[in-house]
């Protein structure tokens, strides 16, 4: 039986990362006031003491593995959650609002790429060193989409076409988006508190907004129960939903490979597209008709939504310590110098591009502008952390609006995500330039008429005053 331990020990040991991660948050002022989350504190902690051998039998390859499932799971999770119950979609300043933060994102995405492509193609002339252009392009992944993504598209990278390292390096991106959010976006948003530039006058940086737990008499309550206990736990019943669609999605792409092997219609290879490095696209997929099959059989009653929004809170958490726990010391150290150049660049070009087009929004700018730099560095939920520093309550519309923004940005960079990303190292430079860039200029094109849409809606001074 001890052999079967190995995983299970693997998995404790990021929950503890994430317990002594918490603990530290709480009680160290300087990781307390820089609200950095407890699965940074705690990742960081672990890839410490995995880089010094002080976790005997444990290598970074143990925690990779956990990573992609967490983050899979994290999608899967929120595709089986209904929004049904939020009417406000249907509001038109929502919608737009959503629409200016997809917008920004595509923008970011496409910039990265080109950006990341180009910095590591400038520092091998310069140096005449013989790097992959493609461990600079690969932190778009890592930013703009987090550590999941970038883990998907490296492995696809390192095993189809042969790009060394390609997964590590994402991942140490994608640990590094993390930490500029927080180490740019925090100090932004007091900055804008402080000058009284935000709508919501009522938010404050608080007592367990800082330490990260709530006191005994403000615990709030989340979820409910939808199966008697004496017949099994509610969360057990949500997380055999998650296990359903995860077979379904194994069957899938078992039946499916071998159907699609050697088949590239258009030069694509459909082998990379249907297998199991891109296992979460298909997941997504799955529960989505799953969740319509629920709703129109009259069984969503049985399915309770803020248990699964824990389950993909909780999925993101140990996906962040696991990305940290994951990074090889001796890939950082051999690429520091050009992972620190890209990683720069990358986070002057997003600060800048969030900041101006943000404010060009309207009157919501500050809101928006640190929302998404939150998104574009590190994930959805960084970004919602962000606002919730201008936006305590949620009271001003940004929080919906990035419920259209998650469905929106699939649909509108879906060419980019599912068929030229998985792809990228098989097309020439010119096809990769022009695929992510061309889409950052199509969607910079978008940007004068939301702004005359903008200007219908809103006072004439407003705009100006707002862009000033």
């Amino acid at each position: 039986m001890e052999s079967s331990f190995h995983g299970v020990i693997a998995f404790a040991l990021m929950a503890g990362m994430l317990v002594i991660g918490s603990l530290l948050r709480k009680n160290i002022p300087v990781l307390r006031n820089s609200l950095v989350p407890a699965s940074i504190v705690g990742g960081l902690l672990g890839f410490v003491l995995l880089s010094l051998d002080l976790i005997p039998g444990f290598g970074s390859g143990d925690f990779t593995g956990l990573t992609f499932h967490f983050f899979t799971l994290s999608f899967m999770s929120l595709c089986l959650t209904s929004s049904s119950g939020d009417k406000s979609l249907s509001g038109g300043s929502i919608v737009r609002g959503g629409l200016w933060l997809t917008i920004i994102w595509t923008i970011s995405l496409g910039i990265q790429g080109v950006l990341g492509y180009g910095v590591i193609a400038v520092y091998d002339k310069v140096t005449g060193s013989n790097i992959s252009a493609f461990l600079g392009a690969i932190i778009t992944h890592g930013f703009t989409q987090g550590p999941g993504q970038a883990l998907t598209y490296g492995n696809i990278w390192e095993q189809e076409y042969g790009i060394a390292n390609a997964a590590q390096v994402g991942m140490i991106y994608a640990s590094l988006g993390f930490l500029m959010a927080f180490l740019v976006g925090v100090p932004w948003a007091k900055r804008v508190i402080a000058r009284g530039q935000n709508l919501n006058k009522k938010s404050s940086i608080d007592g367990d907004f800082l330490s990260g737990f709530y006191p005994a008499g403000n615990k709030p309550e989340t979820g409910r129960m939808v199966t008697h206990s004496a017949n099994m736990d509610s969360l057990a019943w949500h997380l055999g939903l998650l296990a359903i669609a995860y077979v379904l999605t194994h069957l899938w792409l078992l039946s499916v490979r071998d159907l699609v092997a050697g088949f590239t219609p258009w030069g694509l290879n459909l082998s990379v597209l249907f297998s199991h490095n891109m296992f979460f696209v298909h997941g997504l997929g799955v529960c989505v008709l799953m969740r319509l099959l629920v709703d129109k059989l009259g069984f969503a009653r049985h399915v309770d939504n803020d248990t699964l929004k824990r389950i993909t809170g909780s999925s993101v958490d140990f996906m962040v310590v696991g990305t940290l726990m994951s990074i090889q010391f001796a890939v950082l150290y051999a690429l520091l110098t050009p992972i620190l150049l890209v990683t720069l660049v990358i986070t002057l070009a997003t600060l800048f591009g969030c900041w101006w087009m943000g404010r060009l929004s309207g009157k919501l700018g500050h809101e928006r502008s640190l929302t998404a730099f939150g998104c574009c560095c590190g994930s959805t939920g960084t970004g919602l952390l962000l606002l919730r520093m201008l936006d305590s309550d949620f009271s001003t519309s940004v929080a919906k609006e990035l419920a259209f923004f998650n469905l929106a940005i699939v649909l509108a960079n879906i060419h980019v995500l599912y068929i030229f990303a998985p792809i990228a190292p098989s097309l020439s430079p010119a096809t990769y330039l022009l695929a992510f860039g061309g889409t950052a200029l199509v969607a910079l094109a978008v940007v004068p008429v939301l702004m005359g849409k903008l200007k219908l809606a809103v006072p004439r001074a407003t705009v100006k005053e707002t862009i000033q």
